[in-house]
């Protein structure tokens, strides 16, 4: 196998079809199906079902799809690191993260890695459920990922805990349950309905955590599986939502009621990688991510 027939096949895998593969690889179509024949004779078998639109992976392309995302990582890998020697300030950084942990603290990561590298690209996906994010890092599809440090799916790889960001119950503009408080305890956070994502969710998982503390079950006014709707929730009247500082800054500045909890709730979150060496772009930001994770915080995995 060469890395040519390599990257066609894991096009064809993303796109569905030889088609749109082609289009997407700027390459004529019969150049693909040429180097896709070329590899199913060396692999003798087929891997992909040709369907009348379009394809499915077959039980051996299925075998193949993750070696194939680590061996053109590896490629990339190898690329930057020579570049790297050379003095070149190139590259690219693909990572996926929950939304709340890449409103903070990824966003303040990506933003300081840019400033001293300028040049690097920077690919930040999400799936929003955490066992997706551990999968599309252990499948290669990402070289790292973020979840918070409830998740329990990190285990078996290299990791790094961060700093830890403080959580704020975020109430409606005229909720009685505000007024004159200064902050709310387990009793007050129990009688609240809740605006949250489904479960799995970093959102979720804080407010399960927070107000089952003392034995009590969130009532879920609205479930949503959109993030961005749960701030406009909250503001419509809809219920209370709990959301780290610098998102719960942003729904006051909406007009939001945002009060501390009682005791102070701390989350942190989890960056992580697959064993083994990872680009320049990522072991330099996986660097800076460690230098600003409080003192003491930091380990390493396996």
């Amino acid at each position: 196998m060469d890395r040519r027939e390599l990257e066609y096949f894991l096009a064809i895998a993303e796109h569905g079809s030889f088609t749109a593969a082609a289009q997407a690889l700027h390459v004529a179509q019969p150049s693909l199906s040429h180097a896709i024949r070329s590899l199913e004779n060396r692999l003798g078998g087929k891997v992909f079902h040709r369907l009348p639109h379009g394809v499915a992976l077959t039980p051996a392309g299925e075998a193949l799809l993750e070696p194939a995302r680590q061996v053109m990582r590896d490629f990339s890998t190898a690329t930057a690191s020579v570049r790297q020697v050379l003095g070149l300030s190139a590259g690219r950084l693909d990572v996926v993260a929950q939304t709340t942990l890449a409103v903070d603290p990824l966003a303040e990561l990506v933003g300081a890695f840019l400033r001293e590298h300028p040049k690097v690209a920077v690919t930040i996906s999400d799936p929003e459920l955490g066992t997706d994010v551990t999968g599309a890092v252990r499948t290669g599809e990402c070289e790292l990922g973020m979840v918070d440090a409830a998740e329990r799916a990190v285990d078996d790889l290299e990791s790094l805990v961060l700093r830890g960001r403080e959580i704020f119950a975020v109430l409606p503009p005229d909720s009685a349950v505000a007024a004159g408080r200064s902050g709310l305890g387990a009793g007050e956070l129990a009688a609240l309905d809740w605006v949250t994502t489904p479960r799995g969710t970093a959102t979720r998982a804080v407010i399960e955590d927070t107000v089952g503390a003392k034995g009590a079950s969130p009532a879920v006014a609205v479930e949503t599986a959109h993030q961005a709707m749960i701030v406009p929730l909250v503001l419509s009247g809809a219920g209370a939502t709990l959301l780290p500082r610098t998102m719960a800054q942003d729904a006051a500045a909406r007009g939001a009621a945002v009060l501390p909890l009682r005791p102070r709730v701390v989350r942190r979150g989890v960056l992580f990688w697959r064993p083994g060496p990872l680009s320049p772009a990522a072991a330099e930001f996986v660097r800076m991510a460690r230098v600003l994770a409080e003192p003491g915080r930091a380990r390493k995995r396996r």
